[in-house]
């Protein structure tokens, strides 16, 4: 399935971030290796290591539509919770008046709980004006490392992996492309939501919310 059929979206230019990290840590694989889970690239929130479902920084972790806590084998406008007429009209967001995820809405919350959230469309904007983004290959997996610009956090990173996104019950792009919902409805286009989208070069653009994307926590 080509790109042109999958995703068909606006895109906006874009630049891409890098991040710090702070002492708070996980355990994570068979043989207990301390990781670092927040990151402080010294914007206004500080950013998770690695994405929900994942034990390591470049693992690919859990694919979710937009606005839903939990995985699924197919990924469509019939399985799509906020719509029943194929994304036409939908029950919460827009056209119940909400463009921005509420918390028991919100993958990042739900699996991780505290006050993880998904980001908004203006902090990924933060990230892409204040980092470095430098395509790179971390353990086998390839993505972007996001450097931070910021004075004091110069020597602080994230990786973003390039996990593909889900449409149906195919996963596409992996390895190549990378796919990261916000918790920003589109304003102007109510059944798709504004997320990051990378590849070797790199954009910024919309999809329909009931793709499965990769989720990306983030800290207030």
């Amino acid at each position: 399935m080509k790109k042109s059929i999958l995703f068909s979206v606006l895109v906006v230019g874009a630049t891409l971030l890098q991040a710090q990290s702070i002492t708070v840590h996980q355990t994570c694989g068979q043989n207990r290796q301390v990781v670092e889970l927040v990151v402080d690239l010294g914007l206004s929130v500080k950013w998770a290591n690695m994405n929900v479902g994942a034990t390591t920084p470049e693992d690919y972790g859990n694919y979710y539509a937009w606005g839903e806590i939990s995985t699924k084998e197919t990924y469509s406008w019939d399985t799509y919770f906020d719509t029943n007429d194929g994304g036409s009209t939908f029950t919460k967001y827009n056209n119940g008046g909400k463009n921005v995820l509420d918390p028991e809405d919100d993958a990042a919350h739900v699996n991780w709980g505290g006050s993880w959230r998904m980001p908004t469309k203006t902090e990924w904007q933060e990230l892409l004006d204040n980092c470095t983004w430098t395509w790179t290959t971390q353990n086998g997996k390839n993505g972007y490392k996001v450097t931070s610009n910021k004075a004091g956090y110069t020597d602080k990173f994230i990786f973003l992996p390039a996990a593909g996104a889900r449409n149906d019950s195919d996963l596409y792009f992996v390895g190549s492309d990378g796919y990261y919902w916000s918790s920003s409805l589109n304003e102007n286009y109510s059944n798709c939501a504004w997320n990051l989208v990378f590849d070797s070069g790199y954009r910024n653009l919309y999809l329909y919310r009931y793709y499965g994307l990769s989720v990306r926590p983030v800290l207030p």
